[in-house]
């Protein structure tokens, strides 16, 4: 795999060391992960975001809100 060199502001490097060490990853895995996103295809993304959708372990516990309340905030 190639190397890259890039420029980065100090405090740009700090918080995304921070960032990726919080997440148990590398800055440059984070690097690679974020690069790889934005270059995706559109399909790749929805294909993505449903897969996390389906895994996702949250419940609403048959809560529902309305419209109105959505917006009311």
């Amino acid at each position: 795999m190639p190397n890259i060199t890039l420029s980065i502001p100090e405090d740009l490097l700090k918080n995304g060391r921070r960032y990726a060490q919080t997440r148990g990853t590398s800055l440059n895995a984070l690097v690679r992960e974020l690069l790889s996103e934005k270059v995706s295809k559109p399909a790749d993304s929805v294909d993505s975001m449903l897969t996390r959708l389906r895994d996702s372990t949250g419940d609403s516990k048959g809560i529902r809100i309305s419209r109105e309340e959505l917006h009311r905030h």
